[in-house]
C-alpha cells in the first residue's frame, strides 16, 4: 500500500492574466488555483479554506490586495494561511503596511523566477 502526499495548494491572485500564467508554470509542482481579483480570491478561500499559501497582488481593481489580506487575517478559518504580496510598489510605506497586516513576505514585480520558487519552497517546507 503506497501513500502519496498530495501537493500543497497555492492561491495566486493577480489582475494580469500573464502573471497568473507565468506563476502557474513556475509553481507547477504545486496545485495552483488562480483568481483575477480580490472578490474571486475571497470566494475561492471560502470554498477552499485548506489553501497552503497565497501569492497576492497589491494593486488590483475593486478590492486591493491589502484589503483582501485584512479580510483573510480577520477570518479565523483562514487567518493562518501565509500571504506573500507580489507587487510593483516598492516604497517603504507599502512594505510596512503589508507586514502590519500580517504578510509573510514581499516579492517585487517584475519578479525573478528563482526568487519566487525559493521563497515559496521555504514557506511551504517550514
Amino acid at each position: 500500500m503506497s501513500t502519496s502526499i498530495s501537493p500543497k495548494t497555492i492561491l495566486v491572485v493577480d489582475d494580469a492574466p500573464e502573471n497568473l500564467s507565468i506563476l502557474g508554470e513556475l509553481l507547477s509542482k504545486y496545485k495552483v488555483k488562480v483568481a483575477l481579483n480580490g472578490e474571486k480570491a475571497l470566494k475561492i478561500l471560502e470554498l477552499n479554506p485548506n489553501i497552503d499559501l497565497i501569492l497576492l497582488d497589491v494593486m488590483m481593481p475593486g478590492i486591493d490586495g491589502f484589503e483582501v489580506a485584512k479580510r483573510i487575517k480577520a477570518n479565523p478559518l483562514i487567518q493562518n494561511i501565509p500571504v506573500v504580496f507580489i507587487t510593483g510598489k516598492s516604497d517603504a510605506e507599502s512594505f510596512v503596511q503589508g507586514f502590519e497586516i500580517g504578510a509573510e513576505d514581499y516579492i517585487r514585480k517584475p519578479f525573478e523566477a528563482d526568487i519566487v520558487i525559493n521563497l515559496v519552497n521555504k514557506i511551504l517546507n517550514k
